[in-house]
């Protein structure tokens, strides 16, 4: 599949380096036409091969777009394309600026708002449980890969995402209907609080046992 990731920060970076790794196409693109090529022409520099466009481009070549911005940003990016029909990743944690909690919780989340502004789409929520710099030094935990949490309303967009995880080296968790990132959007806050305020650091992620 082709896979667009909109967002050049931290995320978007290493949600890209990860999935060049893969068998899947990737074109980066953000609201700044020089920081996708810059972050692009990082990855081939290191062997991997990543296309940067703007961000209407990027949206048109994709299969699955995945949104890598804050979630303040995403109602000018559904202005920037025509996301019609694409299978949508939302990977946003709605936090407060303060980091003192979310903006939205418990009787909705940021995957299902998105989803109610962007018809059209298919919306699955996945990756917002993993720090920017898992990224960097690797997605296997001493043998165990890091799992994300991937829920949607519709199955076939989330098996795919399911299977674009795994292709990645992500132990995907098949976690529902979208409803359930109301959950899934705490959890993610619960590990910022972890990382940063109860200084585990950032090479944490949480993990669902089973036996």
């Amino acid at each position: 599949m082709n896979i667009a990731i909109l967002g050049t920060g931290n995320i978007g970076s290493g949600l890209a380096k990860t999935f060049a790794g893969s068998r899947h196409g990737v074109v980066v693109a953000g609201r700044a036409a020089e920081d996708a090529k810059t972050l692009a022409e990082s990855l081939k520099t290191g062997g991997q091969q990543v296309q940067a466009a703007d961000i209407s481009t990027a949206v048109g070549l994709a299969d699955v777009v995945i949104l890598a911005v804050p979630f303040g940003a995403v109602e000018e990016i559904a202005k920037s394309a025509d996301f019609t029909g694409k299978i949508v990743v939302d990977v946003t944690n709605p936090v407060k600026d303060d980091f003192s909690g979310i903006t939205v919780g418990f009787e909705s989340s940021a995957a299902e708002e998105i989803n109610a502004a962007l018809p059209g789409v298919r919306v699955v929520k996945a990756f917002n449980t993993v720090f920017a710099q898992v990224y960097d030094a690797g997605l296997d935990f001493g043998g165990q890969s890091v799992p994300t949490f991937v829920a949607s309303d519709d199955e076939d967009a989330k098996a795919k995402v399911i299977n674009m995880a795994r292709d990645a080296g992500f132990a995907p968790e098949d976690a529902g209907p979208l409803s359930n990132a109301r959950y899934i959007e705490p959890l993610g806050y619960l590990n910022i609080q972890f990382g940063y305020m109860l200084g585990r650091g950032t090479q944490i992620a949480p993990a669902w046992l089973s036996r």
